[in-house]
């Protein structure tokens, strides 16, 4: 209380620079205000503090940097949050699902995935996001503006984020690793996305043929498959794909490009992620067996491929001859024998082939190279699959038999051959005198007779 009536009542009014300062702030933010403009890309913001810290990233100044991994950041806020990758402090959980976050950001923009609610949309395609973020790096597709370019190999992204990634290949450091398998990764999501191999989880199921993934995002591109609709059109050969990234690395064919080379056979591969997977073989490391006949494998998929041959299921038939197949790759290349097409031809020979990789393997019978040679007897080939077929010899397996006479082979095409002595059919005919042959490789010795080559 006031020691007299005429005595002045001082109500204390906080109403600092730094509170005025922040109003202000909040004022032009909540008016769309945003007058500070970068001079290198042209992006806005609101606050002139904010423009400063963008602008490092176009010097390429990056001060703070982690003392475990050596990463380095523009800001001292990114450097925290991404020591606790480190550390595998996850103290923000979600109530729903479980999944942890570091930040509580993180988990503030992940609780928007359960509620369903997108409510940025995009004017030009109609694709809704949960972030205004997501939304403008969506947005930067339409306009086809990629303004960040890698040094090394000259690929362009329409993120500093994806060029930052990308650079770890040509660096190849892989700093995170994962503890059950060895495997090493570049990036956190990497481990993250391998983690759910082990795991076995794959709670998204697609409706229709009920196969199973382990990211929802998989099962998506995964339902394109059903609806037969495929937006991405090759404008070289009208190959169409229903994902933008299939269309984009099949345009490499057609370039000819392949940056990736294995260091021991000098083989080159557009993709880097094919480089990996093909120098396994030089390891030997085969780590996914088959459980029924125990042939090993060096990748998952082929495995899987390979237990098809066990079940005799073939879902992929062609309505033109009716031949069945396991996959539906195989049943594709089968379709063009019957197109006639052979649009891949030889240099050297002239032949013609429907599948380049067929005309590769043909060329190196003008090259005389056979880089598949046999550790026991040293017999080399040009085709692996010859090689293995080769092997079997040795270990004096013939897992396929004849159903009539019991007769066993070491190769299904060997018995097949042998199948025709039942049959009687004689499927190889001489087209200048129609004499038949049960093998491709009589018919061949036969039509010399015609050329007069002894």
């Amino acid at each position: 209380m006031p020691a007299s009536k005429d005595e002045r009542v001082v109500i204390p009014v906080e109403k600092t620079f730094i509170t005025m300062k922040k109003a202000r702030r909040r004022q032009r933010i909540d008016s769309g205000d945003r007058s500070f403009t970068c001079d290198q890309c042209g992006k806005a913001f609101s606050d002139n503090g904010n423009l400063k810290r963008h602008q490092l990233v176009h010097t390429g100044i990056k001060p703070f940097s982690c003392d475990q991994c050596g990463q380095a950041f523009t800001h001292n806020s990114k450097l925290k949050k991404h020591q606790l990758l480190h550390t595998g402090l996850k103290p923000f959980s979600c109530d729903q699902c479980g999944q942890t976050f570091t930040v509580n950001g993180n988990l503030k923009r992940h609780q928007l995935v359960h509620t369903g609610i997108k409510p940025f949309s995009c004017d030009q395609c109609g694709k809704t996001f949960t972030q205004s973020g997501s939304l403008k790096k969506h947005q930067l597709i339409h306009t086809g503006l990629k303004a960040f370019s890698c040094d090394q190999c000259g690929k362009a992204f329409t993120e500093n984020g994806h060029l930052k990634r990308h650079k770890l290949i040509h660096t190849g450091l892989k700093a995170i690793s994962y503890n059950q398998c060895g495997k090493s990764f570049s990036l956190s999501n990497g481990l993250k996305e391998h983690h759910l191999v082990h795991s076995a989880d794959k709670p998204f199921i697609c409706a229709q043929c009920g196969k199973c993934f382990t990211e929802n995002g998989n099962l998506k591109q995964h339902q394109l498959v059903h609806t037969g609709i495929k937006p991405f059109s090759c404008d070289q050969c009208g190959r169409t794909f229903t994902q933008n990234s299939s269309l984009k690395k099949h345009q490499l064919i057609h370039t000819g490009l392949k940056p990736f080379s294995c260091d021991q056979c000098g083989k080159s591969f557009t993709e880097n992620g094919n480089l990996k997977k093909h120098q396994l073989i030089h390891t030997g490391l085969k780590q996914f067996s088959c459980g029924q006949c125990g042939k090993s494998f060096t990748h998952s998929n082929c495995l899987k491929e390979h237990q098809l041959i066990h079940t005799t299921d073939k879902p992929f038939t062609c309505d033109l001859c009716g031949k069945s197949f396991t996959h539906s790759k195989s049943l594709k290349d089968h379709l063009l024998i019957h197109t006639g097409i052979k649009s891949f031809v030889c240099g050297q020979c002239g032949k013609a082939f429907t599948q380049s990789k067929n005309l590769k393997e043909h060329q190196l019978i003008h090259t005389g190279i056979k880089p598949f040679s046999c550790d026991q007897c040293g017999k080399s080939f040009t085709r692996r699959r010859n090689l293995k077929k080769h092997h079997l010899l040795h270990i004096g397996v013939k897992p396929f038999t004849c159903d009539q006479c019991g007769k066993s082979f070491s190769c299904m095409s060997s018995l097949k051959e042998h199948q025709a002595i039942h049959t009687g059919i004689k499927p190889f005919v001489c087209c200048q005198c129609g004499k038949g042959f049960r093998r491709m490789d009589a018919l061949k010795n036969h039509q010399l007779i015609h050329t007069g080559v002894n």
